[in-house]
């Protein structure tokens, strides 16, 4: 086990990234297990926390298996090869896309709560998730994020695939992991506690955030 629990891996995140800190950077964590990742990165900084909500697109013959996967902000990224064997035809995509869409809406609305996202245009963005295997939902929230004109863009995590790290250099003007692996098999056998985050501590995670930003920002 390399990490307590995702506190722990935040932490050990953090002191990857301590250069920075005097830049002012946003902290973003990808829903769900990336926030509480990130609200330590963030914490550690003395940085601004948002959240990005992603949804995998899972195949129709096996849900689990994502032959894609979508953000908000419009970020869309699909595997070519995946749909190709899994038989899916384009009617089931649609159909699948769809249904994750009003889903990703659902908690857009749940975790903002009409508060509006931290602007990224010209902040350098910490994107955090608690791990990486095939990066589906990281590259569609790549795209998301460079969408909205940030100065530069951070890939973080606490532990990945090399092969997968490899591939997504070309998306992010840098890459952090604390643990890169050749064997990974599974993010949660690097984790003692692999606990499944649920929207409740999305939302508090989010709204601690806020409090203490509205309360520095206030005369």
């Amino acid at each position: 086990m390399r990490f307590e629990d995702r506190i722990d891996a935040g932490r050990q995140l953090a002191r990857r990234l301590q250069h920075h800190r005097a830049g002012a950077p946003v902290v973003v964590g990808l829903t769900r297990g990336g926030v509480p990742v990130a609200a330590e990165v963030a914490r550690a900084l003395g940085a601004e926390l948002d959240a990005l909500v992603v949804r995998k697109l899972g195949a129709p013959i096996q849900p689990e298996l994502g032959m894609g996967a979508i953000a908000e902000g419009g970020g869309r990224w699909v595997d070519p090869s995946i749909v190709a064997i899994t038989g899916t035809t384009e009617d089931e995509l649609v159909d699948v896309e769809t249904r994750e869409r009003a889903l990703m809406q659902r908690r857009i609305t749940q975790y903002r709560a009409a508060k509006p996202r931290v602007p990224l245009r010209d902040r350098t963005v910490i994107l955090v998730d608690d791990g990486i295997a095939t990066g589906g939902t990281v590259r569609a929230a790549l795209q998301s994020i460079r969408n909205e004109s940030p100065r530069a863009i951070v890939l973080a995590v606490p532990v990945a695939a090399v092969s997968t790290l490899e591939a997504l250099e070309r998306s992010a003007d840098e890459v952090v992991c604390v643990e890169p692996r050749h064997d990974l098999h599974a993010i949660g056998l690097w984790y003692r506690d692999f606990s499944q985050v649920d929207d409740g501590e999305v939302v508090a995670a989010l709204r601690a955030a806020r409090a203490v930003r509205e309360t520095t920002t206030s005369p």
